[in-house]
């Protein structure tokens, strides 16, 4: 199952991916459970629905069951060429950006004159990111006044669909409720000089994410490790890579992340960035006016975002 949130002219809401007379079409949940399921409390965003469904997310699941049956002229519908996608998460308390291929690690690594650590390899890192910066497919990234190395990162997210505190890995897998495409988009001019300070990325990422364009479910996702994902500049394939390298499984990911944290349905997880999925190991960098596809195929399909840059300093 595939979900997204779609903007309207009176704002955004959940929707399900259906098939009406064999064409896709995005369907509004919370009409749909109305009208279908008699369901007058149905939330009317995908934040909404992980919290009352959890990561089974039976509301979408038994409006596409009744759909199969009947489909009432009442639905608010879109095509996809009409759908227009917001964060499939407008509201995470949480996102953690993990750095979980070692091809990326190693070489980013090289590139400011550093070897690997071994300490990498005995347990997940990540930094906390802006969870209020996320950007939908297709919306402008605004980059820090003066950055000169604008760069895009390829990975992948997990949503979480239930809460999680001091868990196992097969408890914390259990608890995602689907993945989607993620561009930490990274300033690394910015970031080259704040790294020094031993903090983390900081300012050199918390000004935009791209997220999306939909959810899909853990059990639509399936083993999706030797997925190509496809980077495009302007049209131009920059780069081709696949998760299969991923050093740990999502649940060793979130289980380090919810020991001694309490993390909740909607909290987002980056992957960190595949090999060979960013401009710095490219040795390539972005302009303004660029637009930047990461391509997931039919499953994940493309999330977009153009590069723009802030004026003064």
């Amino acid at each position: 199952m595939r979900l997204a949130a779609l903007r309207g002219n009176d704002g955004t809401c959940a929707a399900v991916l259906g098939e009406q007379d064999g064409q896709a079409v995005w369907v509004d949940v919370a009409r749909a459970a109305r009208i279908l399921l008699g369901d007058e409390r149905c939330p009317t965003t995908v934040d909404g629905l992980l919290r009352r469904d959890g990561p089974a997310l039976e509301t979408p699941r038994r409006v596409l069951a009744a759909l199969s049956h009947d489909w009432p002229r009442r639905l608010r519908t879109w095509t996809q060429a009409e759908a227009r996608f917001a964060p499939p998460v407008s509201a995470p308390g949480a996102f953690l950006d993990f750095y979980a291929f070692e091809q990326h690690v190693r070489t980013s690594r090289a590139k400011r004159g550093l070897e690997m650590v071994a300490e990498w390899y005995d347990s997940p890192s990540y930094y906390r990111s802006n969870h209020r910066s996320f950007l939908g497919s297709g919306e402008e990234v605004w980059f820090p006044a003066g950055e000169a190395m604008m760069d895009f990162e390829l990975e992948v997210a997990a949503v979480l669909g239930a809460p999680i505190h001091r868990c196992t890995a097969d408890e914390a897998e259990s608890a995602i409720a689907g993945f989607c495409l993620l561009n930490d988009w990274s300033a690394r001019a910015i970031q080259r000089e704040v790294m020094k300070v031993g903090l983390g990325p900081s300012k050199a990422k918390d000004f935009g994410t791209s997220l999306g364009p939909w959810l899909v479910t853990r059990d639509e996702a399936g083993d999706f490790t030797d997925v190509e994902l496809t980077v495009r500049v302007n049209g131009e394939t920059w780069s081709k890579t696949c998760p299969a390298a991923m050093h740990w499984r999502w649940g060793d990911l979130l289980a380090c992340a919810a020991e001694g944290a309490a993390l909740e349905p909607g909290d987002v997880f980056g992957s960190g960035t595949l090999g060979g999925g960013c401009g710095l190991e490219l040795d390539r960098f972005l302009q303004v006016g660029d637009l930047v596809e990461l391509d997931g195929g039919e499953r994940f399909g493309v999330l977009a975002g153009t590069v723009r840059r802030r004026e003064g300093r």
